[in-house]
């Protein structure tokens, strides 16, 4: 490896025996060691956060199996890439092909493999740091094993800073003494390849001393001139999508687009920011304004389509308009209770006038028998009981304080009378 490379890439692991902190995977008897050993690896999701491992396990398979391997990545390629690898790939045997950051693939593209997926034309390698069953479309996803890349642990990634000192050709011309490594862990966030590229930065900002003595302030000192205040990965994340979604149900929407301008800034996916928006529009506004979960499931659509930097827009649009509208978690309550009652008493019998009864048998045990059709009653309302004996008469649903749910309260009233208490 040439010695100008970053010290993560002069130091990838070559075997699955140098891997760090998979062994889950990559341990004697594993599922993943196996195949490669027989030669004979499914299509796969390698999914896991950055900078454990995930690309370094295609490279190994690459290089131990000597099978045919093309490399894409999903931010720079398209539909015409996948295509062209697919055609080159229908002349070899066993071809690999292996797609970083695939959950960056729309359907489309995402469709284009599907067809040499399941001729086995390829064997695809699929890396992604979001969930698989939200990215990855359900068909691609059936013909793919997953495996899961756990974080990387302090000790695993101390051990990688020791073997660093020890090991690299550059590194081994320094003094070193690695005192302090809390600021370390923490900029870096458990991203094995950040951790070393952070800890290059930090000995080539301080050669004039011998030895070069690592502690958590000139870490730190590094780390405020070079890295990213944004790790979507990292507890920085948490904090700021905590910051997001509380400012928007506080009602806040000039604090809603600043938390949402941070993630922007920071490389957030759009779809992660779109789908917590999605269950906000319930969770924290539901029927005070319906539109709410209309707009930003359109949103959700919108960005998918669109992608950065006019994404930003759109998310902006629905983050100020969920911010500026009535609030109501009175949808979220509803299902909590009714959990609660399902978890004390169990399953419940259906009550038999409004069972389904589609043979004469049934019919003959009265399933059906005195169901009242509510569009024969004035107003298209007959009131009876549909929940089970042992808790008719509860309530679950608690219309807010709103004008819209006011309105619900109200027809509710006028139909039930003092039946729910509304």
């Amino acid at each position: 490896m040439k010695s100008n490379a970053p010290l993560a890439e002069r130091l990838r692991p070559s075997s699955l025996e140098d891997l760090k902190g998979q062994e889950h995977l990559t341990g004697k008897g594993s599922i993943l060691r196996t195949s490669i050993e027989n030669g004979k690896i499914p299509s796969m999701i390698l999914w896991g956060p950055p900078g454990v491992g995930k690309t370094t396990i295609a490279n190994i398979i690459a290089s131990t199996l000597q099978f045919p391997f093309f490399q894409l990545s999903a931010i720079s390629s398209g539909v015409k890439d996948v295509r062209e690898v697919i055609d080159t790939a229908k002349h070899t045997d066993k071809a690999v092909l292996f797609i970083d950051e695939i959950h960056r693939f729309n359907k489309g593209q995402q469709d284009a493999l599907l067809n040499a997926v399941e001729k086995g034309i390829v064997t695809l390698i699929g890396a992604t740091t979001e969930n698989p069953s939200f990215e990855v479309n359900a068909a691609l996803l059936s013909r793919c094993q997953v495996f899961v890349l756990k974080p990387l642990q302090k000790e695993s990634l101390i051990e990688l800073l020791n073997d660093a000192i020890a090991r690299d050709e550059v590194l081994q011309t320094k003094q070193i003494e690695l005192k302090e490594t809390e600021a370390l862990m923490a900029v870096s966030g458990g991203d094995a390849r950040k951790l070393l590229n952070l800890f290059e930065l930090v000995v080539n900002n301080n050669t004039h001393y011998s030895p070069i003595i690592i502690t958590d302030a000139i870490v730190l000192n590094a780390a405020q001139q070079k890295v990213a205040l944004y790790d979507k990965n990292g507890e920085l994340h948490y904090d700021i999508i905590s910051a997001f979604i509380k400012s928007i149900r506080g009602s806040d929407p000039n604090a809603a687009v600043y938390w949402l301008a941070r993630m922007i800034a920071g490389g957030e996916d759009v779809k992660f920011i779109a789908r917590r928006m999605v269950i906000l529009a319930s969770e924290d506004i539901g029927n005070a304004n319906p539109n709410a979960l209309l707009l930003a499931n359109a949103t959700f659509d919108a960005v998918n389509k669109i992608g950065y930097p006019e994404a930003r827009i759109i998310l902006s649009q629905c983050a100020t308009y969920l911010a500026s509208s009535p609030k109501s978690n009175a949808a979220y309550e509803a299902i909590g209770n009714a959990f609660s009652i399902i978890e004390k008493t169990g399953d419940l019998q259906v009550p038999l006038h409004i069972r389904n009864a589609p043979t004469q048998l049934m019919k003959n045990l009265d399933y059906g028998k005195d169901y009242q059709y509510s569009h024969l009653g004035e107003n298209n309302f007959i009131e009876q009981e549909y929940l089970p004996e042992a808790i008719k008469g509860t309530r679950l649903y608690n219309p807010g304080n709103n004008a819209r749910e006011m309105e619900l309260r109200k027809f509710l009233k006028e139909r039930w009378k003092n039946k729910y208490n509304y």
